[in-house]
């Protein structure tokens, strides 16, 4: 087989087969097919889509690229969560800590940022001395002890995946249905879950502009899930705002913190108690009512943040930063935006947003790039707030003034004020199971 003739065949929209599949994931893994092909491919899968076989095969290729977990000791108890990715979306912070501290196991392989959108692995990794790495050894054992464990994706669980991942984020492919679904659906199937809950984004600020996109990812997801045996739920939320006020690594931690401590914002607290409610009716058998109630209950008395320093403390975070926010990497510049006039902020845009907090130093631009874990904005208004002419709606965090200078430019031209106020999304647009 040749590289050449696959992409040839993608380029015109013909069905590849699954010898084609999975010689070119065996390849690819291997080295003998470089990114410059890899990347023709995903630029062809962008434009031309995926058969619902094809993208089968494709997850299947890359969950099998290399080891997987397997966690049957755990019986139906194991669930993971994964999110399609937006802005602001700290989601994971608070949902796994407040699972396992309800009797759910959640052993997770997370991601890093994605384009515009940023990743679990580079916030926790914004935590002082937090390992974001583990053996399975490790990982398995800290389960075992404590019943939470997340990792970046490493060594050889899906490692086709991680390749592939690193290169859509640099040549602009991410934005795919079949490419996003086999993605996700091939690291939760080699990191052995039971049940599976995706949050799935729809939005301005995710890859799935429109509902209509992101069920059809959902449904693509479900059926890859079942068909391999696991329990899958999708809940459809909101990302046409920001999740949150923070955007960026180590506030957005603070920010879930701030949750599990029975404050912050109510739109990231609504999202999360949603997305851990469902979690747990997978993994306890609970209904949604109970589990809601749970949710709120292990919040209010503290046993979700106490989970949370178990957590920090086991992958080998300073837990000290729970209580004091100043051990977190810290900006030399924080620079206030101010409004331009009086009015309503009537548009926002989400993804443009991200692209400004990338901007600052919070996301990669180029794979090998390094992450200001401190840079990011906090947005004091949001889409729908009153302001008056000069009050703060953004603060801008980053170790350069010039680029501060930048992004608030940018963030004044994409903030519209007028005289109306526009209608808030729904947080949550529906369930699928």
């Amino acid at each position: 087989m040749r590289m050449y003739d696959i992409i040839s065949k993608k380029q015109n929209n013909i069905e590849l087969t699954e010898d084609e599949i999975r010689w070119m994931i065996s390849e690819y893994t291997a080295g003998t097919i470089p990114d410059y092909q890899m990347s023709a491919f995903a630029m062809a899968v962008y434009f031309n889509g995926m058969t619902k076989y094809e993208t089968a095969v494709l997850t299947d290729a890359m969950a099998n690229s290399g080891d997987t977990l397997d966690l049957s000791r755990y019986g139906d108890r194991s669930v993971d969560k994964h999110s399609t990715g937006g802005i602001g979306d700290k989601t994971t912070i608070v949902v796994a800590p407040v699972v396992a501290s309800l009797g759910g196991i959640v052993a997770k392989m997370t991601g890093r940022g994605l384009g515009h959108t940023g990743g679990t692995a580079d916030k926790l990794e914004s935590i002082p001395g937090f390992n974001i790495i583990l053996s399975e050894e490790s990982f398995l054992r800290q389960v075992d002890e404590i019943g939470i464990a997340v990792t970046a994706q490493s060594g050889n669980l899906a490692p086709a995946d991680k390749k592939l991942y690193a290169l859509r984020d640099v040549t602009a492919t991410v934005e795919s249905t079949p490419l996003i679904a086999s993605s996700i659906m091939s690291k939760k199937l080699a990191s052995g879950a039971h049940s599976i809950v995706l949050d799935v984004k729809v939005g301005s600020g995710s890859f799935n502009k429109t509902p209509e996109i992101a069920v059809d990812l959902a449904k693509t997801m479900i059926e890859i899930g079942t068909s391999c045996g696991r329990n899958v739920t999708a809940v459809l939320t909101d990302m046409n705002l920001p999740l949150g006020k923070n955007i960026g690594n180590s506030l957005e931690v603070q920010e879930a913190i701030d949750v599990l401590k029975g404050s912050g914002p109510s739109d990231l607290k609504t999202v999360c108690v949603e997305l851990a409610s469902n979690m747990l009716v997978l993994s306890n058998k609970w209904d949604i009512d109970h589990a809601r109630e749970q949710v709120n209950k292990a919040i209010k008395s503290g046993s979700a943040l106490q989970k949370f320093r178990e957590w920090i403390t086991a992958q080998g975070g300073n837990a000290e930063c729970i209580d004091d926010y100043s051990l977190f990497p810290n900006s030399s510049v924080k620079y206030e935006v101010r409004a331009a006039k009086t009015g309503y902020i009537s548009d926002m845009n989400a993804e443009k947003l991200g692209l400004i907090s990338v901007a600052l130093g919070a996301g990669r631009e180029k794979k090998e790039d390094n992450i200001d874990f401190s840079a990011g904005i906090v947005l004091e208004k949001k889409l729908g707030d009153y302001v008056n002419q000069n009050d703060v709606i953004a603060v801008l965090h980053t170790s350069s003034l010039d680029k501060a200078v930048a992004a608030a430019k940018t963030l004044l031209e994409i903030t519209v004020i007028s005289g109306k106020k526009t209608d808030i999304p729904p947080l949550i647009y529906s369930v699928l199971k």
